[in-house]
């Protein structure tokens, strides 16, 4: 007698299954954006995973007394801005929503696109939320935090004098 050898079907990526073929190359080109330190590219926010957010990339800085964040928003009107900060977390959320119509004598064409951003970002204990500053201008967003005295910089300069 002979054995019959039974082998297994690997697990293929189907569409109506509930590992699509999309949604892996989806998380592959998630991990190769993120790799290559773009996660602006990705389709999910790194703060609320399969949301459909793209990331939103932020320059932050500090002087002594306070921090400085800039955000680029291209096409965001200020209205659909927001910017929250909630148990020390700076949340910046913002859609962007385009329509245009164009129409001639046999055509007409309609184009929609939208775009959300976020970004989460934790900031040092203590900030009091009503000396929070956040200007708007030409797309590029300006937050400005005072930072708890407690955290200021207090160093003092120490005159050096010559030796006698």
């Amino acid at each position: 007698m002979t054995e019959k050898k039974t082998e297994e079907t690997p697990s293929v990526p189907s569409l109506f299954s509930g590992t699509s073929m999309f949604k892996s190359l989806q998380d592959e080109m998630d991990r190769m954006f993120h790799a290559f330190a773009m996660p602006q590219m990705s389709w999910r926010s790194a703060a609320a995973p399969g949301n459909g957010a793209m990331g939103l990339r932020v320059d932050i800085g500090e002087s002594d007394k306070e921090i400085h964040i800039e955000a680029d928003l291209p096409g965001v009107p200020e209205e659909a801005v927001e910017v929250t900060l909630d148990d020390d977390i700076l949340r910046i959320h913002a859609e962007r929503k385009e329509e245009s119509e164009k129409s001639e004598k046999d055509w007409r064409v309609v184009e929609r696109s939208r775009g959300t951003f976020e970004r989460s970002i934790r900031m040092p204990a203590g900030i009091d939320p009503d000396k929070v500053e956040a200007h708007f201008e030409k797309g590029v967003l300006k937050v400005t935090l005072p930072k708890p005295p407690e955290t200021q910089a207090s160093a003092h300069r120490i005159p050096v004098k010559k030796a006698s």
